[in-house]
């Protein structure tokens, strides 16, 4: 689900409220779709009011964007149930004439399939196919009938976790700046203008380990994953040194 309106955004805080209540009244395990960062964010707002089904989030692997919610607490209820979510390898039928997909790609011929956003995790692709996460019991259905990427014809299976993709590594920069305001690192690691680091941050397109931000004099910590919409992502790993005229040198790990 998108949050493109304020009626999508009160569907969604209705459906966790009654995902947390049938948890709590039941007895048992309730999940949600995987969410975005918005809606994540939505969630975030509301975590104090659902705190009383023990909600938790996952997303196939520790680094996953796109997360469920699963609602109940294993020791509470005497037993764990793991969350519905199959991983999924795509690989082309025939490699030497593969196409370079993108996550575009893999996108777009899912929801050609008429399966739902909420029903697809992260997915990481590339030259030999791909990968991404999606609920377990869609899993049937997309193995049989995603034969198809853009041009590319490909064959998937469930495997037990995803492969690093070489689109998926990181690449290793430095960034001087004055200070570790966000906005400022934002400026320099794109090449942006003070007017367009702001905007971002009035636009709601800057996340960081999940959380939207809007403080664009927000200092950075080592170690934070910070998401910028329409640019990507970057793992702030700490101050490298400084320079004889005061200026930090910031070691990022960015995701282009």
């Amino acid at each position: 689900m998108a949050l493109n309106s304020e009626k999508e955004q009160l569907q969604l805080q209705r459906r966790l409220r009654d995902l947390a209540d049938k948890s709590y009244r039941q007895n048992l395990f309730t999940f949600s779709g995987f969410l975005g960062l918005a809606e994540l964010e939505l969630y975030y707002g509301m975590e104090r009011e659902l705190d009383f089904a023990a909600p938790a989030l996952f997303g196939g692997d520790e680094g996953a964007e796109r997360k469920m919610i699963r609602f109940g607490s294993p020791e509470e209820l005497g037993y764990e149930e793991a969350y519905p979510i199959s991983c999924i390898h795509a690989k082309p039928l025939m490699l030497k004439f593969a196409e370079a997909l993108s996550h575009r790609d893999f996108l777009g011929a899912l929801m050609n399939l008429g399966i739902e956003r909420s029903c697809i995790g992260d997915i990481r692709a590339g030259r030999d196919g791909g990968y991404f996460y999606c609920q377990s019991s869609m899993a049937p259905y997309i193995c049989e009938n995603l034969t198809q990427i853009k041009h590319t014809h490909v064959s998937c299976e469930v495997v037990e976790q995803m492969e690093e993709m070489e689109a998926d590594k990181p690449k290793e920069e430095e960034v001087q700046v004055s200070s570790l305001r966000i906005d400022g690192c934002l400026s320099k690691l794109y090449k942006l203008s003070r007017a367009e680091s702001l905007a971002l941050f009035q636009s709601a397109k800057v996340y960081v380990d999940g959380r939207l931000v809007e403080n664009n004099s927000r200092l950075l910590k080592a170690g934070e994953v910070v998401n910028v919409r329409g640019y990507g992502k970057f793992i702030f790993t700490g101050v490298k040194y400084e320079t004889k005229k005061g200026k930090l040198c910031l070691g990022m790990q960015v995701y282009r």
